[in-house]
């Protein structure tokens, strides 16, 4: 395929699916570098309950937006979308292939789409109230409203990410308009190579049963107790991560180690389904893939159909 944009690898897919394994593979045969787009792998120190790349992972390929920020700062998608646009510039003026990989819709849709985020200022006054609603009817409460106010941006937010539910009630109850209606948008500057991997629900249901029980065996309990020991408290949004809020109801003594395993694996069932909102197997954008034996060697021929090497 001949086009003046450059091209831009994208690998999406629900948790667990196997983006991190197949995406450094790619990225080792097609001369790639890797930028993260899972939102979960930007804190610092929060390393066993995202699943983060280990060390061996990170030294065989370069990898970009992991361990950038302390668990008490925030990265705004704005920001974001600014790295990630100056660091895919900057691989492809080095003639490598760049791969955007994760699975935080909003933050690949931002890249990829050029979305403009809202420009609504920050009523803090609004904003202590709706934080005062969810202290005191808590956070499905004001998700709920959400829903009824604007479904779209609700079925695509995480009920359990506060600080993004009530960044969407603030802009819809301060313009009048739906959130999920603000987002501009415009051309995307790349050639977009979107790579889809799919698991029969059954089998990836396994694999994240799988993964949560070796996050207990590798010490995820530790880790959170660590991060409460260095100050950081447990209302901060990186601590609401799936797995983090439990572990920390465990150091606490509300929760049995087994229980807060019940517990992820119900929410992390209900966070793939909301993945799915944002990469759908009918979007005709997005080549799917059955992740199974030589699967990679599959991709690797599809997008060397696609690119001039």
């Amino acid at each position: 395929m001949t086009t003046t944009k450059p091209p831009l690898i994208l690998i999406v897919g629900p948790t667990a699916v196997g983006k991190t394994d197949l995406a450094i593979q790619l990225a080792e045969r097609l001369n790639g570098e890797i930028i993260s787009a899972d939102s979960r792998l930007f804190y610092r120190g929060m390393d066993i309950g995202t699943a983060k790349p280990s060390r061996e992972e990170l030294a065989r390929v370069p990898h970009y937006l992991i361990d950038i920020v302390n668990p008490d700062e925030t990265l705004s998608l704005a920001v974001f979308q600014q790295k990630a646009k100056e660091i895919i510039a900057d691989i492809q003026a080095r003639g490598k292939l760049p791969f955007l990989v994760g699975g935080t819709g909003q933050y690949v849709r931002a890249v990829t789409e050029g979305w403009t985020p809202p420009e609504v200022t920050a009523d803090e006054r609004l904003r202590d109230v709706l934080e005062k609603l969810k202290e005191e009817r808590g956070l499905e409460w004001l998700h709920a409203k959400l829903q009824i106010l604007d479904p779209e941006a609700a079925a695509k937010i995480d009920a359990r990410n506060v600080r993004r539910t009530i960044r969407a009630l603030e802009v819809i109850l301060t313009t009048g308009r739906k959130f999920s209606d603000q987002r501009g948008q415009v051309d995307s500057p790349y050639q977009l190579i979107t790579i889809g991997l799919t698991r029969p629900r059954p089998e990836l249901y396994q694999r994240v049963d799988e993964r949560i029980d070796a996050m207990f065996a590798n010490g995820l309990v530790d880790e959170v107790k660590s991060l409460l020991e260095k100050g950081y408290s447990p209302s901060l949004p990186s601590m609401s991560a799936i797995g983090y809020r439990e572990c920390v109801s465990v150091a606490k003594g509300m929760l049995t180690e087994e229980q807060a395993k019940v517990e992820m694996r119900r929410v992390t069932r209900i966070f793939v389904r909301r993945q799915a909102n944002w990469f759908k197997e009918s979007d005709p954008n997005i080549m799917w893939f059955k992740v199974k034996d030589g699967v990679g060697k599959e991709i690797e021929t599809y997008i060397r159909q696609l690119i001039d090497f």
